[in-house]
């Protein structure tokens, strides 16, 4: 089975991708950092958890990030193509890139949230 676009690649992984752009008026950029503003390393990993989530069959509880590494600043107004490959076992795997640059990438662990998913949150 082979489903690139947001979907199963081989049996094992599910891809999920969204190209997005943080706006200079986001409220987390005031302050951070006045003249060379940079997105907040947290603003970014909330926008990896969303991809999953949006691609996920069920509600997902995030219960870990092991591994997290920053190799570039984002800048507001870039156009980060973020790439979550679902394991299909409670782990993923993460990169965003800008162009062909690594911003950020790491690792991701969870499980299904049945409650969520039912709506008893």
């Amino acid at each position: 089975m082979s489903w690139s676009d947001n979907g199963w690649l081989g049996s094992a992984i599910m891809i999920h991708e969204r190209v997005l752009s943080i706006g200079h008026d986001h409220p987390a950029l005031a302050g951070h950092f006045p003249g060379s503003p940079v997105v907040p390393g947290v603003v970014l990993l909330n926008e990896v958890l969303d991809t999953l989530r949006c691609g996920a069959a069920a509600a997902l509880m995030v219960t870990g990030l092991p591994i997290v590494k920053f190799s570039s600043p984002l800048r507001p107004g870039e156009v980060v193509t973020i790439r979550v490959d679902e394991e299909g076992t409670g782990q993923a795997t993460f990169s965003c890139r800008v162009d062909g640059r690594l911003v950020a990438s790491g690792a991701i662990e969870f499980r299904s949230d049945t409650a969520a998913q039912a709506g008893r949150v």
